[in-house]
C-alpha cells in the first residue's frame, strides 16, 4: 500500500491534515473532513471522556494535568475550536478546572484555573498554546514567559535553581505557545522578537548539539515520538520551524537528514520513545511499530525541506 494511501485509511485527525499538507485536495474537502474530527473516531472518543466538571482523568492523582494533556491532543487532532463540541468541553474547562498541586511549592498557584498557567514556562508555553488555539485570554500568560526569556534566547524551568543556559525541552514548549498566540491574535513585536530570539536558540545548536562543543546533547532527542509532552526531539523541532514560516538553512541539513534516514522500506517512520505518562494518541500501535502520527509529520517536514523522493 503506497505511504499516502496508508495515511488516508486512518482517523480523521490524520486525514484531513495529510489532504491538506500532503496532496492538493480543495479547501472544501479538507474542511469537510476536520469537521468529522469532534463526531468520529479518536477526537469523538476523547471528548466523550470529559466528565460534566471539566475534567479528564477522573481518579488521577492530578487530573488538571491529563486535562491540559487532552487539550493538548485535540488541538494536535485539529479540532475546531468554532465547532460547538469544542466550545462546550472548553467551555467547562475554563469554568471549573484549576491547578491543584501537592507540593509546598504549588501553593503559589494551588486552586487558579488551568488557563492562568502557573510557574513553570514549559508548563506555561503549552498553557497558551491551548489557550490561544480554543480562543482564550492568554495575554498575560504571555507577558511572564516574554520576562522569562534568558540571554541565550532560550527558556528553562530550571531557571529559578540557578540554571544559567536555556533547556530545549522548555524553549520549544515555549516557541510553540507563542506561535499559537500570534495567530489568534496576530501577536506584537516584543512576541515575534522572543519566539525569533527562541528559534536561533534551536538553529545555533543545530537543532540538537551543545554550541561548546558541538556534542549532541541529549541521544534521546533522535528519536521520534508523538505525544511529546514537554519533551523535545528534533522531528517537534523541525515540526515547529516548518509550522512558523522559517526557511531551511545550512544549520538544519543534519537534522532534516536524521528524519530521512528513519524512513523504512515502505515509506514509514516508527514510534519511538513512547512516554508513560502521555496520551495514547494512536491506539494499537506499540514503539516500533510504524506510526501515521510520526509519518505525517516526517513528509510534511521532507516537503517543507525540500527532500521529497
Amino acid at each position: 500500500m503506497m505511504v499516502l494511501e496508508w495515511l488516508l485509511d486512518s482517523d480523521p485527525a490524520i486525514r484531513w491534515q495529510v489532504l491538506r499538507d500532503l496532496t492538493d485536495a480543495s479547501t472544501n474537502e479538507v474542511a469537510a473532513e476536520r469537521a468529522r474530527v469532534a463526531h468520529e473516531g479518536w477526537g469523538a472518543q476523547l471528548l466523550a471522556a470529559q466528565d460534566t466538571d471539566g475534567y479528564w482523568g477522573a481518579g488521577a492523582a492530578n487530573p488538571e494535568w491529563v486535562t491540559l494533556r487532552t487539550l493538548l491532543l485535540l488541538r494536535d487532532m485539529g479540532l475546531d475550536p468554532t465547532s460547538e463540541a469544542s466550545r462546550r468541553a472548553v467551555a467547562r474547562v475554563r469554568d471549573n478546572v484549576a491547578w491543584q498541586g501537592v507540593l509546598p511549592q504549588d501553593a503559589a498557584w494551588h486552586g487558579k484555573p488551568l488557563f492562568a498557567g502557573e510557574v513553570e514556562p514549559c508548563v506555561n508555553g503549552r498553557v497558551v498554546a491551548v489557550g490561544a488555539y480554543f480562543g482564550e485570554d492568554e495575554q498575560s500568560v504571555v507577558d511572564r514567559l516574554l520576562g522569562e526569556q534568558m540571554t541565550d534566547g532560550g527558556w528553562n524551568c530550571e531557571q529559578e535553581r540557578g540554571s544559567t543556559h536555556g533547556s530545549f525541552h522548555t524553549t520549544i514548549c515555549v516557541l510553540e505557545g507563542l506561535l499559537e498566540h500570534e495567530r489568534a491574535t496576530g501577536g506584537s513585536p516584543a512576541v515575534t522578537a522572543a519566539r525569533e530570539r527562541g528559534q536561533e536558540y534551536l538553529l545555533e545548536r543545530r537543532m540538537l548539539r551543545r554550541l561548546s562543543s558541538g556534542d549532541v546533547i541529549d541521544p534521546a532527542w533522535t528519536h521520534f515520538s508523538f505525544p511529546t509532552g514537554y519533551h523535545y526531539d528534533v522531528l517537534r523541532g523541525l515540526e515547529y520551524l516548518r509550522s512558523a514560516g522559517v526557511r531551511p538553512d545550512a544549520r538544519l541539513v543534519e537534522a532534516i537528514d536524521l528524519v530521512a534516514s528513519k524512513r523504512d522500506a515502505d515509506g514509514r517512520w516508527p514510534r519511538e520513545n513512547v512516554y508513560p505518562d502521555e496520551l495514547d494518541a494512536e491506539p494499537g500501535v506499540a514503539e516500533g511499530e510504524p506510526s501515521r502520527w510520526i509519518t505525517l509529520h516526517a513528509l510534511r517536514v521532507l516537503r517543507w525541506a525540500g527532500r521529497e523522493e
